[in-house]
């Protein structure tokens, strides 16, 4: 079905693709190649929301030698008008006579009509070409439309003894340079980062990317259940990246001042146990637009989160420093000698080093 150029041309559409990791949400993350046998006559990806697709942009490099052409894209060209016109429809008029797909679009707003519209011009389609792949890399997009909730990974950091902080809640560094640079690309790629108010009241993080420049900084999400957050903390006070706070309180006054500050939304999520309920934050940001979220956060959070099996990945950097009996711990779950007896619950993806440290990703 496909040959060695159809193969070729779709890896370098995915990785056209990878290259709007850090700006494409709440849009799929999509790369286009244009060609006539190998030889590429337009490429190119989607950028940011808002702006035009990557069959666009390939086709406008193209230009006149896009007719007779085989488009390659990693995701089913859309179908509908919403900000920008149906690609389907600019495949057409330009006169591409195939298109080869990596997957279809499971939005149902396209989910096959772009297929269709396409066919019905004419033009052979082909998808299936390196699916997997494709949803790897829009992985948070797809469990948005598919699961109605996003993509959750839970970065960790510890020493070699499984602890996060001194007993007085010292923590800096336990990781080395490199490791804390990696967590920057890491939000770089997530459309929000979810904290707990415990890590805001003892660390005043600002939960941004710092070390590179990018078109989108990640929304902050604090799950603040009685609204402690005081208005002077840097999450308030810094407004160049949106702030959500997840509540259960009715505070009047403080809820007005928060909303003073333009970047602050409030949300409040569904009650469970006196406590915000995780499961339907996760649905309520996925319904604001957020793909792929990172938990940044203290061992009370992190703990809840697993317990409620809403964690997809976890990325634990690991350093060779050994912080003692008395150090606070990773997670904070009772013993349970039954686990002895099963298999892991989680698997290893990958294990790297990472200037002194460890990186090591796990999956269910």
């Amino acid at each position: 079905m496909f040959d060695e150029t159809d193969i070729q041309m779709m890896q370098n559409a995915l990785a056209l693709a990878w290259q709007g990791r850090f700006s494409t949400s709440p849009n799929p993350r999509v790369g286009c190649v244009i060609a006539h046998g190998t030889q590429i006559v337009g490429q190119g990806f989607h950028i940011k929301a808002g702006g035009p697709h990557a069959e666009v942009h390939a086709l406008r490099q193209a230009g006149e030698f896009a007719q007779g052409a085989t488009a390659y894209v990693t995701l089913e060209p859309c179908s509908h008008y919403g900000r920008t016109p149906p690609c389907a429809i600019a495949l057409t008029e330009a006169g591409v006579s195939r298109v080869v797909a990596a997957m279809a679009d499971p939005n149902p707003l396209v989910a096959g009509r772009g297929f269709a519209m396409l066919e019905a011009a004419g033009i052979q389609v082909e998808s299936g070409l390196f699916e997997a792949e494709a949803r790897k890399l829009n992985r948070g997009f797809l469990s948005r439309i598919e699961r109605g909730r996003p993509f959750v990974r839970l970065k960790c950091a510890a020493s070699m003894d499984g602890k996060t902080a001194l007993s007085d809640g010292r923590s800096q560094w336990i990781t080395g340079e490199e490791a804390r640079a990696d967590v920057q690309i890491l939000r770089a790629e997530s459309c929000a980062i979810i904290t707990g108010i415990g890590t805001v009241l003892a660390d005043n993080p600002k939960l941004n990317v710092r070390a590179f420049s990018t078109l989108r900084q990640p929304a902050r999400v604090v799950v603040d259940t009685a609204l402690k957050i005081p208005l002077e903390s840097q999450l308030i006070q810094d407004s160049g990246s949106p702030t959500i706070i997840a509540t259960l309180s009715d505070n009047k006054e403080k809820l007005q001042k928060l909303t003073q500050y333009s970047h602050v939304k409030i949300l409040k999520p569904s009650e469970n146990n006196g406590k915000i309920d995780l499961h339907d934050l996760l649905v309520v940001l996925a319904e604001e637009g957020y793909g792929e979220i990172m938990i940044e956060a203290g061992i009370t959070l992190s703990t809840a989160f697993l317990e409620a099996d809403l964690i997809d990945e976890i990325i634990l950097y690991q350093s060779a420093k050994i912080l003692g009996n008395h150090a606070k711990s990773l997670f904070g779950f009772i013993d349970n000698e039954s686990v002895l007896s099963k298999p892991a619950t989680w698997k290893t993806v990958s294990v790297n080093t990472i200037g002194k440290d460890i990186k090591w990703i796990l999956e269910k």
